[in-house]
């Protein structure tokens, strides 16, 4: 299991989210702020089957050039 974390800006979110939900993906959207000028951001975190992850870098890569994507390993997790 991966955990991709996506960082784009405001102007492309929509995009991202919808196509990520649109091939069954799970999306959390958090606002972020950041960078030299502080614009807004949004950060989605996307929790995927390791064979998933080019799948999804892929999908925001078209909705949303320029996106950051950093991909986690998740050894453990566990549902509360």
């Amino acid at each position: 299991m991966k955990l991709i974390i996506f960082v784009t800006d405001d102007a492309h979110a929509d995009a991202s989210v919808d196509a990520l939900v649109e091939q069954g993906f799970r999306v959390t959207r958090l606002a972020t702020t950041g960078g030299f000028l502080r614009r807004g951001n949004t950060t989605l975190l996307v929790g995927v089957e390791d064979n998933q992850v080019e799948r999804a870098q892929e999908l925001v890569k078209r909705a949303a050039p320029g996106t950051l994507a950093i991909t986690m390993d998740l050894e453990r997790y566990e549902r509360l």
